[in-house]
């Protein structure tokens, strides 16, 4: 599978790239985007399997990524790994077709948990 990493701190998608392999999902193609903007324009390249996206970002927010690429009819697998988190959040990625949303600090298990049923 492909997977695209959207966050504007290199240091995070390291982490999220690290989280993945201690998580088990060794052996994917692993993309990255450091703003909202890359992260659409990599989205319709790349055409990967599955968005992991930071919420605040530079450009466009993750949500505002999520809703793009639905209106053009993208319905990648999306979801959030970020900071924040509200219930407004949450219900609106939700409403916008987010598959999950994972909160920082994250664990391994966690990912494995919530990714397990994606990426198998």
């Amino acid at each position: 599978m492909k997977i695209l990493i959207a966050d504007d701190s290199r240091v995070m998608r390291q982490i999220v790239t690290r989280t993945l392999r201690q998580a088990g999902f060794d052996g994917h193609d692993l993309v990255e985007a450091a703003d909202g903007a890359e992260a659409v324009e990599k989205a319709n390249a790349e055409k990967p399997d599955l968005i992991i996206s930071d919420w605040n970002m530079p450009e466009l927010t993750g949500i505002d990524v999520l809703r793009k690429l639905r209106a053009a009819g993208n319905d990648v697998k999306f979801g959030f790994v970020t900071s924040e988190c509200t219930e407004e959040m949450k219900s609106a990625a939700e409403s916008a077709g987010s598959a999950f949303f994972i909160v920082k600090p994250f664990t391994a298990e966690q990912f494995d948990e919530v990714l397990s049923p994606i990426l198998g």
